[in-house]
């Protein structure tokens, strides 16, 4: 297939494109910048010119692929929910190129929203409407898609890692280099699912060619790690104390990312493994933080 892929020169849309090329399918990675389209060509993958921010970019791009993938998000945290409604549009656009047609389109989410009763692992076939989190747009976007007779499916994301990069736990980095200690809220029991960028990347291309309208997939290699055993791990590669913090304490010291601080989000991918014969491989969350390069 020809396959048009939004994010190409991001953290997983980079690994994805030797994915899909490995598989013998050809990728038209999008870039906005001359050194993402180098990186691209470098790949073995065609260029193709465009931003979230402009429409018609994605839309032609859409247009001469058999299949769309995507993955490319504004992480500017600053302004989240006004990204995440740029994400919306971008899924709109998007979609109106493949309107008519049953080319299949793979769009982006998060596990959290496969949330369903409290303490137990998110699942693939819970849309939980309910949580306040403005990343919903991007599944309400797809659902309206998929009512329209467009072939949409979601790959939800937890922490994808490998040993550079590892989701939300880079920014905790950030934040305990510059407090000068590693804090977990409370006991630190709540727990983060976590994929390794290799598993990831397959799940992408497994998705695609599979296909299937409406399907929701996860992208977990291991349902829940505790806050406690993650911020030991940086405590280890930063050489900084590990302590607990009060509740009423977190917004003093996590700031923007006090919202993820102390949330239990396990998350399972059973379904996605049945599914799509898809058997996760890659180093777990914790091997990666001990190959981490703190320095």
């Amino acid at each position: 297939m020809r396959i048009f892929l939004t994010g190409a020169t991001g953290f997983i849309g980079a690994a994805i494109v030797p994915e899909l090329i490995k598989a013998g399918h050809q990728v038209i990675g999008m870039t906005r910048s001359d050194e993402g389209a180098q990186a691209l060509i470098h790949a073995g993958a065609q260029v193709h010119r465009g931003t979230l921010e402009d429409p018609e970019s994605l839309r032609s791009g859409a247009a001469k692929a058999d299949a769309v993938i995507h993955t490319a998000f504004d992480h500017d945290f600053s302004r989240f929910v006004e990204n995440c409604e740029k994400d919306k549009r971008a899924i709109a656009a998007l979609g109106s190129a493949l309107a008519g047609s049953d080319r299949p389109l793979i769009i982006t989410s998060g596990t959290a929203f496969g949330t369903g009763e409290q303490g137990q692992p998110a699942t693939e076939d819970v849309f939980n409407t309910s949580r306040p989190h403005p990343r919903i747009a991007s599944e309400l976007a797809g659902n309206a898609l998929l009512e329209a007779g467009v072939n949409v499916s979601v790959v939800r994301l937890p922490q994808v890692h490998n040993p550079f990069k590892q989701g939300l736990i880079t920014p905790l980095i950030a934040i305990a280099r510059e407090k000068g200690v590693c804090a977990f809220v409370g006991e630190g029991r709540n727990r983060w699912p976590a994929g390794h960028l290799s598993d990831v990347a397959l799940l992408y291309r497994l998705a695609v060619e599979k296909g299937e309208r409406g399907a929701r997939y996860h992208a977990v290699g291991e349902e829940g790690i505790s806050a406690r055993e993650i911020t030991e791990a940086l405590g280890r590669g930063l050489n900084l104390s590990v302590v607990s913090i009060k509740p009423d304490e977190a917004a003093s010291y996590f700031g923007w990312m006090a919202m993820f601080a102390d949330v239990d989000m396990p998350a399972s991918s059973a379904l996605t493994q049945a599914r799509l014969d898809w058997h996760p491989s890659g180093p777990t969350l914790i091997a990666d933080l001990n190959e981490a390069r703190y320095a």
